[in-house]
This record gives structure tokens, sequence and C-alpha cells, in this order.
């Protein structure tokens, strides 16, 4: 993985850190967006610790940048409080989890698993100020009418948004793991979007769910 931070000091102590936990190895660190690109251009590693306030270009540039250059990376952006405005643009830009720098050394073991593994991590004071964030988009925002998502696709993306895995959203709902992802593979058809994040997304904003329907839930430890 790599860690991407303009606060050289902090960099270091994260590294650190980060190599202590089991299966976790660090390839590189950056300082800045542009020298993130081209860490992940040369090591492609699986997951990556942004930080958002940088110089050269930002956090958001450098993940959207990322994305589109290796879109199996994984992005998981630190913040801290006063940066939580930036939340719904991280997400649009790819990001895959989004934690905060004063989180204890287990949520941040936790997220590295989770965002490798294919699956969503927000912290959860982050994650109501992004709904309230979709909610001010929507009352802004004309809607349209939702895409033809089947009964069962609405409970799929509903566990979606919820943050659960595929083996919990199987149990949950009584299906096996195959048939959720073939369930999740129609629903990025119909929204033409590419993964399950953007797929909270837009269900969210287009009113597909409704945000009372989303509790965050912790997901299963690896």
């Amino acid at each position: 993985m790599a860690i991407v931070d303009d606060q050289r000091l902090f960099t270091r102590g994260l590294s650190g850190l980060v190599e202590m936990l089991p299966g976790v190895e660090v390839v590189g660190v950056a300082y800045d967006g542009e020298e993130a690109i081209a860490l992940c251009r040369e090591e492609e590693p699986d997951v990556v610790l942004m930080d958002i306030s940088m110089p050269k270009l930002d956090g958001i540039e450098a993940t959207r940048a990322i994305k589109d250059l290796l879109p199996q990376t994984a992005v998981i952006i630190l913040t801290g409080h006063e940066e939580d405005e930036h939340v719904f643009e991280g997400i649009k830009a790819g990001a895959q989890g989004y934690l905060l720098k004063d989180s204890e050394p287990e949520d941040l073991s936790r997220a590295i698993h989770t965002v490798w593994a294919g699956d969503t991590i927000i912290a959860p004071d982050l994650a109501q100020k992004m709904l309230r964030t979709f909610e001010g988009e929507r009352s802004n925002t004309p809607q349209l009418a939702p895409p033809p998502l089947t009964e069962r696709e609405l409970e799929v993306i509903k566990a979606l948004a919820q943050g659960m895995s595929d083996r919990q959203i199987a149990q949950s709902l009584g299906i096996s793991e195959k048939t959720v992802r073939n369930h999740t593979s129609n629903i990025y058809r119909k929204l033409h979007i590419f993964d399950r994040t953007q797929a909270v997304i837009y269900a969210v904003r287009e009113g597909v769910i409704e945000v009372r329907d989303l509790e965050y839930r912790p997901p299963e430890t690896p």
C-alpha cells in the first residue's frame, strides 16, 4: 500500500504504524498529489491512504487521477473534522473509504482490509455529514424518475448502502453470494455506474432509496 500526506513527520509515523499491521506492506510514501500519482503508476499499490489538503495537487484530484489510472486500487481518504465538507467530493472522486486521522489503529487496520476486499467504509460521523449533503443536493435538484430496479435489487442496494459485505447481504436475504454479485452487476448496468460506492451515491441522490433506510454498520473484520 502507499501513504500520501504532506506532513512528513505524520507520514513517517503512519508508515511505521501501518508496517506493523498484519498482512500489510508499505511500498512507498508521497508528500503531494503529483508524487502520489507517480508513485501509484510505478508501484500499483492495492490501497492508498490519501490526505486531502496538499500542495501541487490536492487529495481529491489525486484520487480521481489514480482511479482513472488504476481502477482496482482502493483509496482511503484520511481527514480531520475541519475537512469533512470534502466527504462528498472524495466519494465522487472514487474513494472507497473515509477515515478520521485520530482513528484508533484497529480502525485503520479494519479500513485497509475492508477496502482491499472491495467494500466501502466511512467513519460514522462522516457518514452522517455525507447523508446531510445528499439531502441538500436532492432538495435543490429536480428529481428524475428512478431506474426500474426490481424489489430484490432495491434490497441489495439498500444493503450496499449500509456497508454490508456480499456475505452479509447473502445471509440477510437468504441467497447465495453469487446471486448477490449478479444483482449488483444488474444494478451497475441499470444505473450506468461501475462500483458499489457510486451505486449508493446515485441511489440516495435520485431517491431510489431514502436516507432513513441507511444505517451505518461496521464491516466484518477479515
